[in-house]
């Protein structure tokens, strides 16, 4: 739980799809930046919970995407191709571990997240 506060499971339900709509960037270019986005503006004036997990996600996503963009310029010495892998799959593993912690009510905090948005 989150410091005592009760949480609504529309709350609940909101801060998992914060999480959860960065997906869209493995088929939409940009959806993992725009999926969040959308969710945390349309929810984080009746919400701080999910105030505090979009703005989590978005942190997280925008710091995804510059670690991608490195990769990809890395790959003029080939090492970029294998970051570029782990960086996706890192990408993927930790949306699916918040979206399932954040549905339970749990506070979750991306590890290598740059904190652009506060």
């Amino acid at each position: 739980m989150t410091n005592g506060m009760q949480l609504s499971q529309d709350d609940k339900t909101f801060g998992m799809l914060a999480h959860l709509a960065a997906l869209a960037g493995f088929v939409i270019p940009f959806g993992n930046l725009i999926g969040p986005l959308i969710v945390w503006l349309m929810k984080k004036d009746q919400s701080s919970w999910v105030d505090k997990q979009g703005k989590e996600s978005l942190n997280f996503q925008i710091s995804v995407s510059i670690y991608a963009i490195v990769a990809g310029i890395l790959t003029l010495i080939l090492i970029g191709i294998l970051l570029l892998i782990a960086v996706g799959i890192f990408s993927l593993v930790m949306i699916i571990i918040a979206s399932v912690r954040v549905s339970n009510g749990e506070d979750f905090k991306y590890p290598l997240s740059i904190p652009f948005i506060k």
